[in-house]
């Protein structure tokens, strides 16, 4: 899978309530104008390939992605009214199966980990 390189600190700007019908390119070309834009994404859904509503922007400078922000959010682009704020950054925790969240089981027979000897065990 290729993962995009890491923006700098302040560069990325989060854009949602995205119109279905605005594509990598319009959003490239909309926020444009206010610097130079290195990345511009509409997130997809896996499974149909529609937008998912959101996107990223990374601008090379804080300031252009500030400028981008003052004058963008609560603007209509492609018919819809966009949000648009500075993106959280990423959590540095890794990614893959089995690290994160759901069920897990853990020892012998109990939940919350271990064999669970008798009250009178002797070591």
């Amino acid at each position: 899978m290729n993962r995009r390189p890491e923006a700098a600190p302040g560069t990325k700007c989060f854009v949602g309530n995205l119109s279905w019908g605005t594509d990598n390119q319009s959003l490239y070309n909309s926020f444009g104008q206010f610097g130079t834009v290195t990345d511009a994404i509409v997130l997809k859904d896996r499974e149909t390939g529609r937008s998912r509503g959101f996107g990223f922007v990374t601008f090379a400078t804080p300031e252009e992605a500030n400028a981008a922000i003052a004058s963008m959010d609560n603007q209509e682009l492609d018919g819809r009214q966009i949000r648009v704020n500075l993106a959280n950054d990423r959590p540095a925790a890794p990614r893959g199966y089995g690290q994160q969240g759901g069920f897990q089981q853990r020892g012998y027979g109990e939940q919350q980990g271990g064999y669970n000897a008798p009250a009178d065990y002797q070591q």
